[in-house]
């Protein structure tokens, strides 16, 4: 076999770092600020929401939303993005990375601001409102993961593409840091034009009956980015990858990057030709010679997402213990509705920036320099430890003069995860498939993840349950406690990285044809082996 490349896809591969990379990295990113700002800002508000909608006359303590509530308005946008993955990953392959793109947008746009809106104002008719717009609005962030992805990995150059596409992931930190800085600003500016008692001192009056514009305004205001992005979305070219390998169009490709580039590409409409009407390029999804040379990659991706989810997204489990063990938030009776959402919203702040944006930022300047194999492996070796360094001796952690290396060692395990799994699971999908299948592999990939995510959130949040009865929270069955779950945790993070060892491969340094194999030319003899194979 010979290696022969295009020029159109080659003058990508080699080109320098120019505007046009940054360009693409500020569209794409301001799509995963929009998604992380949409997803995260829910549990800025869920406490308010408890308060205005499930106040119990007479009780001792906040009102707060149910257990099955709470678990439906912070899961169903999950439920939306994992079937918003699917769909629109395999929409951007069949359609075009560019047409699809601006679909989600304007999914997102619309559901944004519908959140903020409701029929009726009974607690049932409000939380069923918002429940769905809310998968709507998780469908329209689900396409934005594969698709951005995609089109940042088929625009990028070889040397720093782990860098740009890490970098578009990197913007969900700013989008959870925005989320904080939102909620600090509105629930402020509320609070103190209209000032009201504490819970303790008025339990009705602490809850100003202004403090349901609150929540509507923090999820409408994540609307605005996203429509500041449409227009640039818009006038971004088609990638000419799938110009070129899918639509089989070389003439376009050549001419969308010869622009792109400031430069005279040749089309080369034969060679195109040739690559894809070849049969070693005509294999779909479910065809042997996909299991053949990408049935392991899949596998690796898809479960290596699926654990590290698992794990990333149970971090609410200890949340609360960190935040009343620093202070940072009071006991909710000594504070108004509105004042709990300045609090919370500073809480994640200073989480965001101590640990979430570092990390994130860690992996954007190293990857291109470790690889994505290595800061993968060590994101989950790391968390593997200090998952256990807090399971083992969690009685030590629990005693109040020991509260500050818990804070410390939960830090860790979070900084590990950014840098390190939850960037490289978004960043290798998008290399290491063909790219007539591109977008689908990260669709499946990405929604791999998103169940792990729900187990996460979710399934952990019962299973951490004290197990006696008198323990456990309000409305919640007994589970297998803290300790026990920090145990399961660290063997879900091992398990993702002996999944690392034995399934993800390195793409550090190469242009993604030579990673899938497109751009090789098999003899007649060899065509004729793979096609009876198929």
């Amino acid at each position: 076999m010979v290696k022969e490349e295009i020029s159109v896809l080659n003058s990508l591969d080699v080109a320098k770092t120019q505007l046009y990379h940054f360009k693409a990295i500020v569209i794409a990113g301001m799509g995963f600020f929009t998604d992380a700002y949409d997803l995260f800002t829910i549990s800025l508000i869920t406490k308010l929401l408890g308060r205005i909608y499930y106040y119990v006359d007479g009780s001792s303590k906040p009102g707060s939303l149910p257990p099955n509530v709470g678990a439906a308005v912070n899961g169903v946008a999950f439920v939306g993005t994992l079937t918003g993955q699917l769909f629109f990953g395999w929409l951007g392959d069949k359609m075009g990375r560019k047409r699809v793109y601006g679909m989600t947008l304007i999914l997102m746009v619309i559901a944004s601001i519908a959140c903020g809106l409701s029929f009726g104002s009974e607690p049932k008719s409000v939380m069923a409102t918002l429940c769905f717009f809310r998968f709507w609005l998780g469908f329209g962030i689900g396409g934005d993961y594969p698709l951005s992805a995609t089109i940042m990995s088929e625009y990028a150059n070889k040397k720093t593409r782990g860098a740009f596409i890490a970098a578009v992931f990197a913007m969900q930190g700013f989008g959870i840091l925005g989320g904080g800085v939102i909620a600090i600003i509105v629930s402020s500016a509320f609070n103190r034009y209209y000032d009201v008692p504490s819970y303790e001192i008025d339990p009705v009056g602490s809850t100003a009956p202004q403090a349901d514009y609150v929540w509507r305004l923090i999820l409408m205001i994540g609307a605005i980015p996203a429509a500041l992005t449409y227009y640039w979305r818009m006038k971004m070219p088609e990638t000419a990858r799938y110009t070129a390998l899918v639509q089989k169009n070389a003439k376009r490709a050549a001419s969308d990057m010869s622009k792109v580039l400031q430069m005279e590409i040749e089309d080369e409409q034969d060679k195109v030709d040739r690559f894809t009407t070849s049969t070693k390029n005509s294999f779909d999804l479910f065809s042997k010679e996909f299991l053949r040379r990408h049935g392991l990659h899949l596998l690796g991706t898809t479960t290596t997402w699926f654990l590290l989810d698992i794990a990333f997204y149970s971090q609410n489990l200890f949340q609360k213990d960190i935040f009343s063990a620093i202070g940072w938030i009071p006991n909710a009776s000594t504070m108004n509705a509105i004042e709990e959402v300045t609090k919370i919203g500073r809480a994640q702040t200073l989480i965001a920036l101590c640990g979430t944006v570092p990390g994130y930022w860690f992996t954007v300047a190293l990857i291109d320099v470790m690889g994505r194999f290595a800061i993968q492996a060590m994101g989950f070796f790391f968390m593997t430890v200090f998952m256990l360094g807090l399971a083992v001796p969690y009685n030590h952690w629990t005693k109040q003069e020991n509260r500050i290396g818990f804070v410390v060692m939960y830090g860790l395990t979070f900084f590990f995860a950014n840098f390190g799994p939850n960037a490289t699971t978004f960043v290798v999908p998008a290399e290491i498939f063909p790219a007539r299948l591109r977008s689908t592999c990260h669709g499946i990939s990405a929604a791999a993840g998103k169940a792990g995510a729900i187990i996460g959130a979710f399934g952990f949040l019962y299973a951490a349950q004290s197990t006696d009865k008198s323990k456990v929270s309000h409305g919640y069955p007994p589970g297998i406690g803290v300790r026990n779950s920090l145990f399961v945790l660290a063997v879900v993070n091992f398990l993702g990285l002996l999944m690392t060892i034995f399934t993800i491969p390195e793409s550090k340094g190469k242009g993604l044809e030579d990673l899938t194999r497109e751009n090789e030319e098999y003899d007649e003899g060899t065509q004729e082996r793979i096609q009876s194979s198929v």
